[in-house]
Protein backbone atom coordinates (compact mmCIF):
# COMPACT_ATOMS: atom_id res chain seq x y z
CA UNK A 1 0.00 0.00 0.00
CA UNK A 2 1.20 3.54 -0.66
CA UNK A 3 2.56 5.55 2.27
CA UNK A 4 1.23 9.02 3.06
CA UNK A 5 2.33 11.81 5.37
CA UNK A 6 -0.46 13.85 6.97
CA UNK A 7 0.58 17.32 8.09
CA UNK A 8 -1.99 19.00 10.35
CA UNK A 9 -2.20 22.56 11.64
CA UNK A 10 -4.93 23.11 14.21
CA UNK A 11 -7.27 26.06 14.05
CA UNK A 12 -6.19 28.84 16.47
CA UNK A 13 -9.17 28.27 18.77
CA UNK A 14 -8.47 24.52 18.87
CA UNK A 15 -4.73 24.88 19.49
CA UNK A 16 -5.41 27.01 22.59
CA UNK A 17 -7.39 24.16 24.17
CA UNK A 18 -4.38 21.97 24.97
CA UNK A 19 -6.19 19.93 27.62
CA UNK A 20 -8.90 18.93 25.11
CA UNK A 21 -6.44 17.63 22.52
CA UNK A 22 -6.51 14.05 23.80
CA UNK A 23 -10.29 13.93 23.49
CA UNK A 24 -10.22 15.56 20.04
CA UNK A 25 -7.46 13.20 18.91
CA UNK A 26 -9.39 10.11 20.02
CA UNK A 27 -12.53 11.34 18.24
CA UNK A 28 -10.49 11.94 15.06
CA UNK A 29 -8.88 8.49 15.21
CA UNK A 30 -12.25 6.79 15.81
CA UNK A 31 -13.71 8.53 12.76
CA UNK A 32 -10.75 7.57 10.59
CA UNK A 33 -11.03 3.93 11.71
CA UNK A 34 -14.79 3.95 11.02
CA UNK A 35 -14.71 5.75 7.64
CA UNK A 36 -11.37 4.39 6.40
CA UNK A 37 -10.86 0.95 7.99
CA UNK A 38 -8.19 0.06 5.45
CA UNK A 39 -5.83 2.79 6.74
CA UNK A 40 -2.86 1.55 8.79
CA UNK A 41 -1.10 4.11 10.97
CA UNK A 42 2.66 3.81 11.29
CA UNK A 43 3.55 6.82 13.46
CA UNK A 44 2.03 9.92 15.10
CA UNK A 45 4.06 12.92 16.25
CA UNK A 46 3.27 16.24 17.90
CA UNK A 47 5.38 19.04 16.45
CA UNK A 48 6.59 22.47 17.50
CA UNK A 49 6.67 24.51 14.32
CA UNK A 50 4.59 25.28 11.25
CA UNK A 51 2.40 22.19 11.81
CA UNK A 52 1.01 20.70 15.01
CA UNK A 53 0.98 17.01 14.02
CA UNK A 54 2.64 14.62 11.60
CA UNK A 55 1.09 11.23 10.90
CA UNK A 56 2.59 8.53 8.72
CA UNK A 57 0.10 6.01 7.42
CA UNK A 58 -0.65 3.60 4.60
CA UNK A 59 -3.79 3.84 2.50
CA UNK A 60 -4.85 1.98 -0.63
CA UNK A 61 -5.11 5.12 -2.77
CA UNK A 62 -5.19 8.93 -2.91
CA UNK A 63 -8.97 9.04 -2.40
CA UNK A 64 -8.72 7.34 0.98
CA UNK A 65 -5.83 9.65 1.90
CA UNK A 66 -8.04 12.61 0.96
CA UNK A 67 -10.75 11.29 3.29
CA UNK A 68 -8.23 11.17 6.15
CA UNK A 69 -7.38 14.84 5.49
CA UNK A 70 -11.05 15.80 5.31
CA UNK A 71 -11.76 14.04 8.61
CA UNK A 72 -8.99 16.17 10.11
CA UNK A 73 -10.60 19.33 8.75
CA UNK A 74 -13.98 18.57 10.31
CA UNK A 75 -12.27 17.85 13.64
CA UNK A 76 -10.58 21.20 14.24
CA UNK A 77 -7.76 21.34 11.71
CA UNK A 78 -7.11 24.70 10.09
CA UNK A 79 -4.93 23.05 7.47
CA UNK A 80 -4.45 19.42 6.55
CA UNK A 81 -2.18 18.11 3.81
CA UNK A 82 -1.58 14.54 2.69
CA UNK A 83 1.69 13.93 0.92
CA UNK A 84 2.73 10.80 -0.95
CA UNK A 85 5.89 9.25 0.44
CA UNK A 86 8.14 7.03 -1.67
CA UNK A 87 10.74 4.81 0.02
CA UNK A 88 14.20 6.20 -0.73
CA UNK A 89 15.41 2.97 -2.33
CA UNK A 90 12.46 3.06 -4.74
CA UNK A 91 13.12 6.74 -5.44
CA UNK A 92 16.67 5.85 -6.51
CA UNK A 93 15.34 3.08 -8.74
CA UNK A 94 12.95 5.55 -10.39
CA UNK A 95 15.82 8.00 -10.91
CA UNK A 96 17.79 5.30 -12.76
CA UNK A 97 14.87 4.94 -15.20
CA UNK A 98 15.16 8.58 -16.30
Amino acid sequence: MPTYILMTKLAPETSKEVKKRAKLGRAWLEQVKEKCPEVRFIAHYALLGAYDFLDIYEAPDAEVAAKVSMISMVNGAFESQSWTAIPYKRFLELAEEI
